[in-house]
């Protein structure tokens, strides 16, 4: 199996950084590829902007359209298209960060949204009263599989279904569905820990051993339930969820079969 860890800690000798070096040790000792970004290490460039496409249009910038652009003519930034590569390369990507403000950090946000070209991760698929593009379930990320590795300081009960924080797969719903689900990835459940900030040796060797047994059981893993977008559950072009399925639900819970 071809692992993909996009990675992202500041600081290399942090719980995070511990967590990542385990990773890749125990993957590759049992026979996988790995490659890493390392996001800060690469002093990976967090913005969008123009200097994306080496040809960069004459007129105003559109982050779209621009990005359209580079990736159709093969203009794209070296480190955009190298990441491309990596992804193409992988059978599964784990997105590895401490949870800052309720989502990723920054760069790795930033990560998206430059490496997510449009022609890549998103406009693709033919547009019709039937088939409304490759996304939610189709796309070029249709059949490798991704897992968020997340570690936050509060404690499990702040992040239940009535704590304070909210509960955690709504709080992760935004990239579950949002970043991974929409360019075709089939994505797994997350690997969570909590109170990071309370860490010694014996706590430490049982999360190491949760991390080894998800990493084992990757390809076997049950992946979350969201529907399609064009698997028959969802009128078009309203996008809208057709009445009979899941009466009486809303919100995030609605997308889940």
């Amino acid at each position: 199996m071809n692992v993909l860890i996009v990675y992202a800690h500041p600081e290399s000798h942090s719980l995070n950084g511990s967590l990542k070096d385990f990773a890749v040790s125990h993957l590759q000792a049992s026979g996988h590829n790995v490659q890493i970004s390392d996001l800060y290490a690469m002093q990976w460039k967090a913005v969008l902007d123009a200097g994306d496409n080496t040809e960069p249009s004459p007129g105003p910038f559109h982050p779209s359209q621009d990005s359209q652009r580079a990736y159709k003519n093969g203009t794209q930034s070296d480190d955009i298209a190298a990441e491309q590569e990596k992804l193409q390369w992988a059978d599964t990507v784990i997105f590895q960060f401490p949870l800052w403000w309720f989502s990723m950090p920054a760069i790795m946000k930033g990560w998206v949204e430059r490496v997510y070209a449009y022609g890549f991760a998103y406009g693709v698929g033919e547009h019709s009263d039937t088939h409304w593009g490759d996304r939610y379930g189709e796309g070029n990320m249709a059949g490798k599989r991704a897992m968020l590795m997340v570690t936050t300081g509060g404690w499990e009960p702040h992040y239940s279904a009535r704590g304070i924080n909210g509960p955690i797969d709504d709080l992760l719903f935004p990239i579950h569905h949002g970043i991974l689900h929409y360019p075709g990835f089939t994505v797994l459940p997350p690997l969570v820990f909590y109170r990071t900030g309370r860490m010694d040796e014996t706590r430490y060797a049982q999360i190491c051993g949760e991390m080894a047994h998800r990493l084992d059981t990757v390809e076997s893993t049950t992946p979350i339930s969201f529907r399609q977008q064009n698997g028959g559950d969802y009128a078009i072009p309203s996008l809208i969820l057709k009445p009979d399925i899941a009466p009486g639900k809303s919100g995030f819970a609605a997308h889940l079969k």
